[in-house]
C-alpha cells in the first residue's frame, strides 16, 4: 500500500519529464494508466538501448503502469477518454501548448467534466509567454535555462550535462506540483492546471548562479567543477584518477590541511578564511594536487573520510551499481519484463518508512491493459470492445 493508494492518473506523456513524473507517483503507489496512440505507442519504446526488441529506456521510466491504446483525434476515443477523467484524479501531458485545446481536451473544457481533476502539464516553455508555442526539449531547456553556459571548464565551450537534466527538473518539479494541487482538491474539492516548462524548471535550479548576476552584475561563468561559494569544493587529480574534496567551511579546512601535513596553510592570508580560498583557488588546488600525485583514489578518500573530511571518488557507473551503498538503498532493481526477461532498472529514490515505494511491474507493452481498463473501470462488455476496436479506438 504506497503513500498515494487509491488515487488514479491518466498519464498522457511520452518520452522523458511526463514519464519521469508518473513514474515516480507509480512508484508512491498511484494507479497510472498510461494512454499511448494506437499502432505507435510512446516516442521512446523506439530509443536505444533495447533488450529483445524492447526499449530499456521506455522500460525504466513506464514500469508500474498500466497501459492502454486510444486514439483522441476520433468521438469514440474522446468518449471513452471523458469516462475515465469523471473517474480520475490527475492527467498529466507534455505536449505541445495548445495540442490539447485543438483536440478539444484542454483543461477548460476537462475541468467542466471532473471540477476536481488536477491537471498537470510540461512543455519546454510553459503555456504562457512569448515563446509558449516553441518545441521544448532537453537540450533547449539546458540552454534557454543558463545550465549549459556555466558548465564546462574556462575557456571550453558550453557544456550540456551528462543526463538530460532539463527534463528530469521539470519532471521533479511537475511531481511536486501537482501532489501539491492534490492535497488543495482534498480540502477544497476543487482541481486546477498545473504549468511546468523546462526552461524555467532549469533556472531554479540555478540557485547562487543566478544571485551572482543579480547581485554583482557579473555575468557568471565556466569554472569546471569549483564551486562558487566555497573552496576547496572541487575535483583533484589523484595517481590513478580523480577524486572530489569539499570542505564547506574553514573547520573542514584546518582538518584538512593537518591531513595533508600542510598546517602552514591554516594561517597563510591566502587560505586563512574561505572567502580567502575562493580567491585564491588557482594557488590552493596545486597544492593539494602535489600532495595527492603519489596516492590512489581510494586510499585517498578512506583517509580523508577516516578525518572527518567530505571527500568521494569520482565514480563511473560500473562502480556505482556494485557500491554497497547504493545496493543497500536499492537504487537498482530486478524486474522480469514478459519480452525482455530478466533485467535491471533503476529504483526509487523516495524512501518512505510506513509505505515503502515499490516496483511492482514492469513497464507495460503496448495496449497491453486496454482491455482490463475498459472492463474494470469503465464496465464495458465484451461486445462494446469488440465494436471500438472494430472503429480503431483502441
Amino acid at each position: 500500500m504506497g503513500v498515494l493508494n487509491g488515487v488514479r492518473v491518466l498519464d498522457l506523456t511520452r518520452v522523458l519529464a511526463g514519464p519521469y513524473c508518473g513514474m515516480l507517483l507509480a512508484d508512491m503507489g498511484a494507479e497510472i494508466i498510461k494512454i499511448e496512440v494506437p499502432g505507435k505507442g510512446d516516442d521512446s519504446r523506439s530509443f536505444a538501448p533495447f533488450i529483445n526488441g524492447e526499449s530499456a529506456y521506455y522500460m525504466n521510466l513506464n514500469r508500474n503502469k498500466k497501459g492502454m491504446t486510444l486514439n483522441l483525434k476520433t468521438e469514440e476515443g474522446k468518449k471513452i477518454f471523458f469516462k475515465l477523467l469523471e473517474k480520475s484524479d490527475i492527467i498529466l501531458e507534455n505536449f505541445r501548448p495548445g495540442t490539447m485545446e485543438k483536440l478539444g481536451l484542454g483543461y477548460e473544457e476537462l475541468k467542466k467534466i471532473n471540477p476536481g481533476i488536477v491537471y498537470g502539464c510540461v512543455s519546454g516553455f510553459g503555456h504562457t509567454g512569448p515563446y509558449r508555442e516553441r518545441a521544448g526539449y532537453d537540450i533547449i531547456g539546458q540552454a534557454m535555462g543558463g545550465l549549459m553556459s556555466t558548465t564546462g571548464w574556462p575557456g571550453g565551450g558550453a557544456t550540456r550535462t551528462g543526463t538530460a537534466m532539463a527534463d528530469v527538473l521539470a519532471g521533479l518539479s511537475v511531481s511536486i506540483g501537482v501532489l501539491g494541487a492534490y492535497v488543495h482538491k482534498l480540502k477544497t474539492g476543487v482541481g486546477q492546471k498545473v504549468d511546468v516548462a523546462l526552461v524555467d524548471s532549469v533556472i531554479s535550479s540555478l540557485e547562487i548562479i543566478t544571485q551572482i548576476y543579480l547581485t554583482t552584475g557579473k555575468n557568471p561563468e565556466k569554472i569546471g567543477n569549483r564551486y562558487e561559494s566555497v573552496y576547496p569544493y572541487d575535483s583533484f587529480k589523484a595517481k590513478d584518477g580523480s577524486l572530489v574534496i569539499g570542505c564547506g567551511n574553514d573547520k573542514l579546512f584546518k582538518l584538512l590541511a593537518n591531513c595533508m601535513n600542510k598546517i602552514e596553510l591554516i594561517n597563510d592570508e591566502k587560505f586563512i578564511i574561505n572567502s580567502k580560498r575562493v580567491e585564491n583557488h588557482a594557488l590552493l588546488k596545486p597544492i593539494i594536487e602535489e600532495w595527492l600525485k603519489d596516492k590512489t583514489i581510494d586510499d585517498t578518500v578512506s583517509l580523508l573520510l577516516e578525518k572527518g573530511i567530505p571527500a568521494a571518488p569520482i565514480n563511473t557507473i560500473d562502480r556505482i551499481v556494485k557500491d554497497p551503498q547504493v545496493i543497500a538503498r536499492e537504487m537498482f532493481v530486478e524486474i522480469e519484463h514478459p519480452i525482455a526477461g530478466k533485467m535491471k532498472i533503476t529504483g526509487n529514490h523516495l524512501k518512505f518508512s510506513a509505505t515503502p515505494s515499490e516496483i511492482k511491474t514492469p513497464a507495460p507493452v503496448l495496449g497491453q491493459h486496454t482491455e482490463e481498463i475498459c472492463k474494470n473501470i469503465l464496465n464495458l462488455t465484451d461486445e462494446e470492445i469488440k465494436i471500438l476496436k472494430d472503429n480503431n479506438t483502441f
